[in-house]
């Protein structure tokens, strides 16, 4: 997921080391799905729809329409982009994917496959990746500019005085304002239920009976709504580092605040281990004189040429860096230590443009912002008022004392989205469906590994696979264990035993 007037949380995917599993367990092989829905009659002009796919360097690509409205598809449509990377070998059907967000890629995720996805998947399925409607490709929602995006980041977090509450109340409104000025009507139509409806038309355009799926992060979402609308279609489904579909916004939040506390802590113990952390001392001493650094940086911000590093920017690049241990915190821990002890804020400020996609030249590279604020405030209607929310930053700073206040007040843009008629989404439970494999990281910051569990719990024969460790999602982050499990599901329908675990890196 990802913040924007509060804190940005990412859902992206990178490939670590290998691993070693902690035993081998008997393994269960999954059926084929049996196809029994027949397509709508008013949408078979999108089933049904011939596209033309040529060649994008490496893959084939293509147009897809669907409808903007799934409750009026003739009144208007919507293009999306697709590209499928081929097998390398002999395919055994496509594969979707997608990394998460709300605003990530899938089209440039299935672009990299080669890196992001393991040698013998990519030897047996064609990947498929889509651009959800309103992002990147597929006709992206721009809610804010370049530089209302850089005086959103750079506000003050943690509003306390009435001054400083007044001021974030007008920014709040800005990304509502702005979608409905630049980006009427589609951003009306950005659910992930209505994604979910898009990866079925698009599905068929490939000409899949079944649709196998990975979904990463905010993936999840969009493959738990899919088993949900087309159970009968769901083939080979894994989803990693769930993000739950039922839960309220201030729910998820307030989960992910102690996550990412409990991920700062665990930052600061490992940053007393090595030479260059900016602070000696044990876990609780660092984090409390990071904390203090990043306060005082509201007085004197560090000047990093026109831009100054402040303590919500500072706070920002720290959150951003919390995601995957091995390789984000040795970074962190170098960036933080040129501006605490060289009074250099340029690498902390690098780290933050690298996740939030903002270039040298003051431009951010995709829309992904304003598509996280269309999907959350949709999906997760929010009606809190100020003084709830203030209570609540009150509140979570007992939880979560870094990053709990910050994330509280994040909340509000979406108390300001406008209504948009009936909700196109009514609660749905799980019908029997193939069985899923849930996988989850034990200690992951922004998809707690309860979420998991709770699902798996929700999903009928689904399975349970976690990797013990300091990551968010955990397929090509690093286990040997968690890759060889998802790839034996993936090449043959075979699942693990039920919770198993995964130890190591």
């Amino acid at each position: 997921m990802r913040r924007g007037l509060s804190l940005v949380v990412l859902a992206v995917a990178s490939s670590l080391s290998l691993a070693s599993c902690s035993s081998q367990q008997p393994t269960v092989a999954v059926p084929s799905p049996v196809i029994t829905r027949a397509v709508a009659s008013n949408l078979k002009v999108y089933y049904e729809q011939t596209v033309k796919w040529t060649d994008c360097g490496g893959a084939t690509c293509a147009k897809v329409k669907v409808p903007l409205d799934y409750r009026n598809p003739g009144s208007a449509s919507t293009t999306l982009a697709v590209t499928k990377v081929p097998a390398k070998g002999d395919s055994q059907g496509a594969l979707f994917v997608n990394p998460g967000g709300p605003g990530g890629s899938g089209f440039d995720y299935a672009k990299s496959a080669r890196q992001t996805l393991s040698e013998a998947v990519n030897e047996h399925f064609d990947i498929i990746g889509i651009d959800p409607r309103g992002v990147s490709k597929s006709e992206p929602v721009n809610c804010l500019t370049d530089q209302q995006q850089d005086v959103l980041d750079a506000a003050t977090s943690y509003p306390q005085t009435p001054e400083q509450i007044s001021v974030y109340q007008k920014l709040a409104k800005w990304p509502e304002a702005g979608c409905v000025k630049f980006a009427s009507p589609r951003f009306k139509h950005m659910s992930t239920e209505n994604v979910a409806r898009d990866f079925d038309i698009v599905r068929a355009v490939v000409k899949d009976e079944s649709f196998n799926f990975l979904g990463k992060s905010y993936g999840t979402a969009v493959g738990a709504r899919y088993a949900q609308l087309f159970p009968d279609r769901v083939g080979r489904m894994v989803l990693d580092g769930v993000l739950p579909v039922d839960l309220d916004l201030t729910a998820v939040t307030k989960a992910q605040a102690i996550g990412f506390e409990e991920a700062f802590t665990h930052f600061a113990a490992d940053c007393a281990t090595h030479d260059d952390c900016p602070y000696p001392g044990n876990a609780k001493q660092v984090v409390l004189k990071i904390q203090n650094f990043l306060k005082s940086l509201d007085a004197s911000p560090i000047k990093v040429g026109s831009r100054d590093l402040n303590s919500s920017l500072a706070s920002r690049s720290v959150f951003s860096y919390l995601y995957f241990s091995a390789g984000d915190y040795p970074q962190l821990r170098s960036a933080l230590d040129d501006a605490v002890n060289h009074h250099n804020g340029a690498p902390l400020l690098t780290l933050l443009d690298s996740r939030s996609g903002r270039q040298p030249d003051g431009h951010f590279a995709d829309n992904s912002t304003s598509a996280f604020y269309a999907v959350t405030c949709l999906d997760r209607k929010y009606a809190g008022t100020v003084d709830q929310v203030s209570a609540l930053a009150n509140q979570w700073q007992s939880v979560a004392p870094t990053f709990g206040a910050s994330l509280a007040w994040g909340m509000l843009p979406c108390s300001n989205w406008p209504p948009l008629g009936p909700a196109p989404t009514k609660k749905r439970t799980f019908e029997k469906i193939s069985p899923v494999l849930v996988v989850a990281t034990s200690h992951d910051p922004a998809t707690p590994a309860a979420w998991a569990k709770r699902l798996t719990s929700q999903v009928p024969n689904s399975r349970l696979l976690t990797w013990d460790s300091y990551n968010h999602t955990a397929y090509q982050q690093g286990s040997g264990c968690i890759d060889e499990a998802v790839d034996r599901y993936f090449l043959s329908g075979t699942l693990p035993e039920a919770n198993l675990k995964c130890s190591g890196m």
